[in-house]
């Protein structure tokens, strides 16, 4: 059945729409007076959306540089997409084939919200005679566990707006743990997403579950945005491979994801 016709009122979510979009390209904030006069709109109606936009979580409002950058809501949005068939099928194969390679557990991962939302799981049948069920994970599809405690967490939370992490942990009280160990504040939070961003890769080490590490990379889309991450689990005291070319298998395959989805890495021309 055919959209039925433009009415009087679409005008207004058209550019509520275009909002979203030309803030979903910009890597910083932008100021009202700008989104206005780059969409050819009048202030007053750049304001009243952007309000709106505001209080819904689409937008958030950083009064220090008196500009706007996306909000939760819009990001949930995104990974809500990316949780849909689509993602899945290209990155069941990656998935399979690194998991095989390693000899460890591969997951997809999203964050939706403050928490890892896990997509994909996949275990190599056995790790140099050792059985991979003797390694019990929590980490199962549509488990959910804290987004900054997760090495595939992290990998997304690094390539985020600092506006949008801020937004998504406002109180202390949000960097819960669950073995004692993790960040306790924002502050700390936000060193280890810019040493994660320099590094290309996040690490978590016991911070999920005793006895359990675990590495992860992020997946970009067409704007550079982090979409998805791949991480692998594996027990601390027992290392198949050389962390280093863990590292290096987990980058390739992430790549490789990232052009499945025609996207690119940050920067990537």
């Amino acid at each position: 059945m055919p959209p039925p016709p433009a009415s009087s009122t679409s005008p207004a979510v058209g550019r509520a729409l275009d909002i979203l979009l030309l803030l979903a390209g910009r890597t910083g904030p932008v100021r009202a007076g700008v989104l206005a006069r780059e969409l050819g709109m009048p202030r007053s109606s750049a304001y009243h959306i952007l309000a709106v936009l505001v209080e819904r979580g689409f937008v958030t409002y950083l009064p220090g540089e008196r500009a706007y950058g996306l909000g939760v809501a819009a990001f949930e949005i995104g990974s809500a997409y990316l949780r849909h068939e689509p993602l899945e099928r290209l990155a069941q194969p990656v998935v399979r084939r690194l998991a095989g390679r390693l000899g460890q557990t591969v997951h997809l991962g999203v964050v939706y919200g403050a928490e890892t939302v896990y997509l994909l799981k996949e275990r190599p049948l056995r790790v140099s005679g050792v059985s991979a069920a003797a390694t019990a994970l929590v980490t199962d599809i549509g488990v959910r566990l804290p987004a900054h405690l997760t090495a595939s967490g992290r990998a997304i939370l690094a390539h985020l707006p600092e506006a949008q992490v801020r937004a998504l942990y406002p109180r202390p009280g949000d960097l819960i743990t669950r073995t004692g160990r993790g960040p306790r504040s924002l502050t700390e939070l936000l060193d280890l997403l810019a040493a994660d961003r320099a590094r290309g890769w996040s690490e978590e080490t016991e911070l999920v579950s005793e006895g359990l590490r675990s590495l992860g990379t992020a997946v970009f889309d067409h704007h550079g945005h982090p979409v998805a991450a791949l991480s692998t689990t594996w027990r601390r005291h027992y290392a198949p491979h050389d962390p280093g070319r863990v590292r290096e298998a987990l980058g390739r395959a992430a790549a490789r994801l990232t052009s499945a989805v025609s996207g690119r890495a940050p920067g990537a021309g």
